[in-house]
């Protein structure tokens, strides 16, 4: 794929709008946090539902929507089991809406859980006010930034070999190794720079590479999903992006991953 000096600049400029809105809340923790997750986590329900059910995408979207947003609402006061609960209770009633509208009830119900858990240990990450939660969220954000970014241009100025031209034709072997490399440089760079504990800078580039793996895995992921659906993107909120689903795809299962490591330095006595 040839390099595309337009393309890259719009999605620069998108980058620059809103990146600076997702590091100050990140920075400033607590409500400031939750309320950017709780907006992100609505925007993707209506992507969602336009995309998996545009024939009656309303009534789906706002299902969707209050499946995500009440778990995230548990989750920052603290209630984690409680938001997972609710989380599948969302899924169910997404379900039955789906269902009754004359949808494919799973995809309102895959759409509350595809969304929301990510949006829950994002919350959980961040921990509200403590600096071990705003290290590990910049952690997860920078590794999956990194990749996702370096995955784009290293494919687009070297090329070669299609990664999985059934779903996602444009991407290359290429931009995958580079992707898998910024994620790890990110990782590792991250845990020696910020004070993570058992974190150490050769642990962080191990675990930034398992989350650039699931940055590649979760773009993939959203590819094939969109294929289904025969939809070019999830939307066209952002300029030169498509829609927020197409910016975070990545990100959401990168959260996952670095979750479970934040999880493992716990269980292991390491302050996290």
């Amino acid at each position: 794929m040839a390099l595309k000096p337009k393309d890259i600049a719009l999605r620069a400029a998108s980058a620059l709008v809103l990146a600076p809105a997702a590091v100050l809340a990140m920075w400033a923790g607590g409500a400031w946090f939750s309320a950017l997750i709780v907006a992100a986590g609505i925007m993707l329900a209506f992507e969602w539902a336009r995309m998996s059910e545009p024939q009656d995408w309303k009534p789906v979207g706002i299902a969707v929507a209050l499946g995500v947003v009440i778990p995230l609402v548990a989750a920052h006061f603290g209630q984690m089991s409680l938001a997972f609960i609710l989380l599948v209770v969302g899924a169910a009633v997404a379900g039955l809406v789906s269902h009754r509208r004359g949808g494919e009830g799973l995809d309102g119900a895959y759409g509350v859980l595809y969304l929301g858990w990510p949006c829950i240990l994002l919350i959980w990450m961040r921990d509200l006010n403590s600096a071990q939660g705003l290290y590990w969220t910049v952690l997860v954000f920078a590794v999956a930034w990194a990749a996702d970014i370096l995955a784009y241009l290293v494919g687009s100025a070297v090329g070669g070999p299609k990664l999985w031209p059934r779903f996602s034709p444009n991407k290359t072997w290429s931009g995958f190794i580079g992707g898998l490399a910024a994620g790890a440089a990110a990782g590792a760079g991250m845990a020696a720079w910020l004070d993570m504990g058992a974190l150490t800078a050769v642990w962080g580039g191990v675990l930034g590479l398992a989350a650039a793996l699931a940055t590649m895995g979760g773009d993939l992921w959203e590819s094939a999903l969109k294929r289904r659906f025969g939809v070019k993107d999830a939307g066209n909120l952002i300029p030169g992006h498509g829609g927020l689903l197409d910016r975070v795809d990545g990100l959401m299962f990168a959260v996952v991953v670095v979750a479970i490591g934040r999880l493992f330095v716990l269980m292991t006595g390491g302050h996290a």
